[in-house]
């Protein structure tokens, strides 16, 4: 990438080559690139001795022990305040209070999950009858049984147990790291505890592609390409772009959390759109002012960067793991004007980014 030099016809022409000849390479069998769907996060079981000291005994004997509550006199049968359910011990996302209904039975019931990918289904023949059990696929937390009497709109019947959930109101999702389920709420009239803005700081490359792909997604409010995570004050493109100045060139995204969550941010695009296992380097460009990073606000978004790290090294969709750094943000320093919305002044311009 060189401000000085202007693509000629046959410069244009090679870009477009190597372009489709890396699409072709993604599509290889040696090289190929699985899209993402969203999976569940990962989530962790203590040991039954470590669950023993912080579970009370009617808790443990349910989620470890597959025992039942009694109906009637559990904490959510007759809850009715918006918010998620999610495993209590290890905090994966079960069901929501949009799918949940009042069966008579005493006992929480859904229609649906709200992960799937989250529940596991086995046949239990138990107590002289055959049932279908409901576990939590990472905590393996005994839930409760699955019945085919549920609502005509998918005649399912999640007859859970209160003490294998804990509730996440609306008024905590944000804050407690559930923010990608507040758009489902937000949607639907609910207000939660999302702000209004939230600001993201992401680096993969160079920051004319990067801009140009993170400022058409829905719920992005802004975007600006600046340099940070250098030591040098006060930085130009001069600088950086040969990397003495240490500092990454990167896009500030303002966004709605209430429409698009830091999670899916993350997790939907900015692992799409640039190759985050190669170390300083995007495509042909080359130097630390390349690397991939996330420069995280706070405490809440470098959890939520880390969950989703390992969320993507765990879904296969790169071969290689990811050299993505964890950054507490630092000064963003807004780049020349030349640079901002680049692609927009200069249509076919240089990137090398496009989502997977």
């Amino acid at each position: 990438m060189n401000m000085r030099h202007k693509l000629t016809t046959m410069t244009m022409l090679v870009l477009l080559l190597v372009v489709n000849v890396c699409l072709a390479a993604c599509d290889s069998s040696t090289n190929k690139v699985v899209p993402m769907n969203s999976p569940a996060p990962i989530y962790t079981r203590p040991s039954d001795d470590e669950l023993k000291k912080s579970l009370t005994p009617q808790q443990f004997r349910i989620t470890r022990q597959c025992g039942t509550e009694p109906p009637f006199q559990n904490a959510y049968w007759n809850n009715h305040a918006p918010g998620i359910y999610v495993d209590l011990i290890s905090g994966e996302p079960l069901f929501s209070s949009r799918d949940k209904f009042d069966s008579g039975t005493g006992w929480p019931s859904f229609s649906r999950p709200l992960e799937t990918g989250n529940i596991v289904n086995q046949a239990d023949d138990s107590h002289g009858m055959l049932r279908t059990e409901v576990r939590s696929k990472h905590a393996d937390s005994h839930l409760g049984h699955l019945f085919d009497d549920g609502p005509r709109e998918t005649g399912k019947r999640y007859c859970i147990n209160s003490a294998a959930l804990r509730f996440v109101p609306v008024s905590s999702l944000w804050s407690e790291g559930y923010g990608r389920y507040v758009p489902s709420f937000e949607a639907a009239g609910i207000r939660t505890d999302a702000p209004e803005q939230e600001i993201a700081v992401l680096a993969g490359g160079c920051f004319w592609g990067m801009q140009q792909i993170l400022r058409t997604i829905p719920g992005v409010i802004s975007t600006q390409v600046g340099y940070t995570g250098g030591h040098l004050k006060n930085p130009r493109y001069a600088d950086t772009h040969h990397g003495k100045s240490g500092h990454a060139e990167s896009v500030e995204v303002i966004f709605d959390p209430r429409r698009l969550s830091y999670e899916e941010l993350l997790q939907n695009w900015f692992f799409r759109m640039h190759d985050p296992t190669t170390k300083d380097r995007q495509g042909n460009d080359r130097g630390s002012q390349y690397r991939s990073a996330i420069f995280y606000q706070g405490d809440l978004q470098r959890t939520i960067a880390e969950r989703v790290i390992r969320t993507v090294n765990a879904s296969g969709a790169w071969q290689q793991p990811i050299v993505t750094e964890v950054v507490k943000a630092g000064t963003f320093y807004r780049a020349e004007d030349e640079h901002q919305d680049y692609l927009v002044k200069n249509p076919g311009g240089y990137t090398c980014h496009y989502l997977r």
